[in-house]
């Protein structure tokens, strides 16, 4: 909702997402970021946000509410929860990619230790004393 408001609203006031970030002292890629809901902005920076495109706070998280400290205080809790989504989310890609990297971690140990063992067990092979008896006496 947040991304999608915000990429609306960029849109209508004719600015690109450098000249926007331009504006609010940051990097094209945050706001790049924000327009595809991967992060989203602090509360400051919100509100420099809301100021850059001449919108007010409520109607880029996508609610018209009054602004009022009661309105205030929601729209805190409402970036809240956003924020702690994104949290979770964030936390649940990283746990399954150390997953996956652990899963192959030990395959490849695994492997490597099969082809220590082959190497082993061919030298041990090709050293003993039969087989080189075997091969003197065949000539």
């Amino acid at each position: 909702m947040f991304s999608e408001n915000l990429k609306a609203l960029r849109k209508a006031k004719g600015l690109t997402q450098e000249e926007l970030a331009a504006r609010l002292h940051i990097v094209r890629q945050t706001v790049s970021k924000w327009e595809k809901g991967l992060s989203v902005p602090d509360a400051e920076l919100l509100i420099r946000l809301a100021e850059a495109l001449d919108t007010t706070v409520s109607r880029l998280l996508g609610a018209d509410i009054p602004e009022d400290e009661a309105s205030r205080d929601r729209l805190a809790e409402q970036l809240s929860r956003i924020n702690e989504q994104l949290a979770v989310r964030n936390r649940r890609g990283r746990f399954v990619l150390r997953l996956v990297l652990g899963i192959l971690g030990a395959i490849v140990v695994f492997n490597l230790l099969l082809v220590a063992c082959g190497i082993i067990v061919f030298r041990a092979y090709t050293n003993s004393p039969i087989i080189v008896t075997q091969q003197v006496l065949e000539p």
